[in-house]
């Protein structure tokens, strides 16, 4: 399900998709984000997507208020977590916002595991 705007012009949809792909764009640019987890359904292993495919470990709900965004992260060790999420936060909220427009009520990071070289 896509956000839509309607005006008198008519109706934009954006696909939830589309926002999925900015906002895994603009999580994997920060400091720290090894890439994107995605949890196996059969048996809950966590596997690393690199940036061609962003927009997978992410889901986005859309409601009257706006959207909320949960991002599920695998970072570097070494980097502070708190940090990184926080950096996550404020780079996807204003990277979603600018480009489509709506309001971004939350960002919900879950950092799934953290890589060691």
């Amino acid at each position: 399900m896509g956000a839509k705007i309607v005006n008198s012009n008519g109706v934009i949809e954006i696909s939830a998709d589309v926002i999925a792909l900015i906002a895994g764009d603009a999580a994997m640019r920060c400091y720290g984000v090894v890439g994107m987890a995605v949890r196996s359904a059969a048996d809950g292993i966590v596997s690393l997507v690199r940036r061609d495919n962003a927009s997978k470990g992410i889901k986005i709900i859309v409601d009257e208020g706006g959207l909320s965004i949960d991002i599920h992260v695998v970072v570097e060790y070494g980097v502070n977590i708190k940090v990184a999420s926080n950096s996550i936060i404020e780079s996807v909220k204003y990277n979603v916002e600018q480009s489509t427009g709506f309001i971004v009520k939350q960002v919900n990071v879950h950092v799934e595991s953290v890589r060691v070289d």
